[in-house]
């Protein structure tokens, strides 16, 4: 019987100091920092307001439920966390996508594969000619009712993102929980033997590494590069890109740095990093994040901060009544923790936004 590794519970479940979205944003106002908010820097550069470009991305979270708790986790999702979009959501999703220029589904949760109407939504999404990505924890695979997931995906050319701290055991399960590498390898090859990361435009496998401790994201090219030997070498695994993240300063990765006491430094660093060629590629400006009750956001990060996107009135908008023409006039709602997506090379969902 496979069981899921454990790591860190939910901020919720366990009625932490940083379980309320203001809580994390309180104590992150609250730093002395040496640039004081993100719109200033915003605007000696020419971005402020802050406005979209094009929709490109139509992403939904699925919900919070997850078969994993990571230490890292900015969503503070887990086994605890029951919340899941219903159908009615997913149906005005589907038709808000419908009114969009948006050629990519994004899906995301917690594990999005555990919400019961995620293999509609993707056949859906696959009907109407959309490129569907999944993001995916790998350990959720092995699950008995999803070891067919694989094989599903490649009948679909699902793009799988999958989550994997490093290509050694000792620094994924320091982050994700004992036992979580081993999982992951074994869903790796299991996604490997129906094509996938063979290089195929229709089976693209994708990792995500963020760094494990309270340091930027390094080079992706040059990770990609390590990883890809790494993995065939040591397991046999091939896979197609490998995109890099900066650890976001929210949820459970926010209660590690604060107990930690790198919550000041890694603040700094992500200040002092700021790079204004990653501006032009910041992911709220080309995608829409759908929360898993409807609610819309220009990020998926400062939609775990509940942060709602706001329409040109000040309103906050549903996906039940979402207007294309409204979205790009809007401007995008920033904080401090947007400083984690402009340090270094950038950091999207899509990986880092300039090379270096």
């Amino acid at each position: 019987m496979v069981t899921s590794p454990k790591a860190t519970p939910s901020l919720r479940s366990r009625h932490a100091l940083l379980a309320t979205t203001q809580a994390q944003i309180d104590t992150l106002d609250a730093l002395i920092l040496s640039q004081e908010n993100f719109d200033t820097i915003l605007e000696r550069y020419g971005w402020q307001p802050l406005t979209p470009a094009q929709l490109d991305i139509f992403q939904i979270n699925l919900g919070k439920l997850c078969n994993m708790s990571c230490r890292h986790c900015h969503v503070d999702a887990g086994p605890d966390r029951k919340e899941s979009m219903d159908r009615e959501t997913i149906e005005a999703c589907l038709q808000a996508l419908d009114r969009t220029t948006a050629h990519t589904v994004d899906l995301t949760g917690g594990a999005p594969e555990l919400n019961p109407h995620f293999r509609y939504l993707v056949d859906q999404c696959v009907a109407r000619g959309k490129h569907v990505i999944d993001r995916c924890n790998l350990t959720v695979l092995l699950l008995p009712t999803m070891t067919d997931l694989p094989a599903w995906f490649a009948e679909r050319g699902v793009e799988v993102v999958c989550s994997l701290p490093h290509y050694r055991r000792r620094n994924t399960d320091a982050q994700r929980g004992d036992g979580t590498f081993e999982q992951s390898i074994a869903a790796l090859k299991r996604l490997n033997a129906v094509g996938y990361g063979q290089g195929s435009p229709h089976r693209v496998l994708t990792l995500v590494s963020n760094p494990v401790g309270a340091f930027l994201a390094a080079n992706q090219q040059q990770l990609e590069r390590e990883w890809k030997s790494g993995l065939l070498k040591n397991h046999g695994i091939t896979f197609d890109r490998l995109i890099t993240l900066n650890n976001m300063p929210i949820a459970r990765y926010l209660e590690w740095l604060e107990q930690s006491g790198n919550l000041q430094a890694y603040m700094e660093r992500l200040v002092n990093a700021f790079n204004p060629a990653t501006i032009s590629g910041l992911m709220c400006r080309n995608t829409l994040s759908v929360g898993w009750d409807g609610r819309l956001f220009d990020c998926d990060f400062n939609q775990m901060l509940d942060l709602e996107l706001r329409y040109p009135q000040g309103n906050r908008p549903h996906i039940r009544n979402f207007d294309p023409a409204l979205w790009s006039q809007r401007q995008i709602v920033t904080r401090r923790h947007c400083f984690g997506c402009t340090a270094g090379a950038g950091s999207s969902c899509g990986g880092s936004l300039v090379e270096r």
